[in-house]
């Protein structure tokens, strides 16, 4: 049955390899005096933030439901994905973007374009290294699904964030190790600075993705298809049940809420039909760990 994946490896894999490029990218500043390169590693330094900002909205989620709100606060992640999407769009894409514009009207010299092949390819490894882990824990639910798809099935939003980014840096990276190259070959900086700007384009794209994404999980979504398709089979194997009429989830964060409307067997009493209910209901959170809330309403018609 679908699962869930470990997002805060993912997350702490993200935050150790952008964490690193921010030392690489900052010694490589300081040594050379670039101010392009420290505009980059503080680049890194709010990227490490955004893997904070997502560890935040974990903790948040897990806080317990009260009176304000009875189904928990799991939602709160949503929340903060969707600002690390904000933020991965501003920061990073429209920043880049900026950057590139501003290197043709104004074209300088690259420094130390040897010292900047070399902080590309640490950052490419390490981005890398982040993205397999990234992709480690997406396997584990994806299934026979295209990355694609489950990009758009998924509802483990701060995998999509991470996922997402960790794509976008690596691709910006080697865009970026190619602009550098054709730069440092031809003396030409327009090549370093169409990278930035094709970088810039990047993001943002991969941003407003992630953005739509979580926007449907904030407005309220239910579980991914492939879940939905098992608890109504597992609902339609249970003696207890004639026919599943109708199945609403709602996902909230990793809880899941549902309400089934199902024709029941017949039974001589209320009370036998109620211990039925029960019986359906305690299977049905052992088989599906991540069911927090469930409403069964038997009926003969939807």
């Amino acid at each position: 049955m679908a699962g869930q994946a470990n997002s805060l490896t993912s997350i702490l894999f993200a935050l150790g390899a952008n964490f690193a490029i921010f030392v690489a990218k900052l010694a490589a500043a300081l040594y050379t005096g670039s101010g392009a390169m420290l505009a980059e590693a503080i680049h890194s330094l709010a990227d490490s933030g955004n893997q904070v900002l997502l560890i935040l909205g974990l903790r948040g989620a897990k806080r317990p439901p009260n009176d304000q709100h009875p189904l928990g606060y799991g939602k709160t992640i949503y929340f903060w994905s969707f600002i690390v999407a904000l933020i991965l769009f501003s920061m990073g894409g429209i920043f880049s973007v900026y950057e590139g514009i501003h290197k043709l009207k104004n074209p300088e010299p690259l420094v130390a374009p040897l010292l900047a092949i070399g902080v590309l390819i640490f950052s490419i490894i390490a981005e890398g290294i982040s993205l397999w882990g990234c992709l480690r824990e997406v396997n584990k639910v994806r299934g026979d699904r295209s990355l694609f798809k489950w990009f758009r099935e998924s509802r483990q939003s701060e995998l999509l964030v991470v996922f997402g980014e960790d794509l976008a840096a690596l691709l910006g990276l080697a865009f970026a190790l190619l602009a550098v190259g054709l730069a440092m070959l031809t003396g030409n900086p327009f090549y370093d600075a169409l990278g930035s700007i094709v970088i810039g384009l990047l993001l943002i794209i991969i941003a407003f993705m992630i953005g739509l994404q979580v926007k449907r999980l904030l407005i309220g979504q239910g579980v991914d298809p492939v879940t939905r398709k098992e608890i109504i089979c597992f609902l339609e194997e249970q003696n207890e049940i004639k026919n599943v009429l109708n199945l609403i989830t709602l996902q909230l964060g990793n809880d899941v809420m549902v309400a089934i409307k199902a024709e029941m067997q017949d039974y001589q009493n209320q009370r036998e039909m109620i211990e039925a209910i029960n019986r359906c209901e305690k299977r049905l959170k052992a088989s599906f760990p991540q069911i927090v809330w469930s409403f069964f309403e038997p009926d003969l018609h939807d």
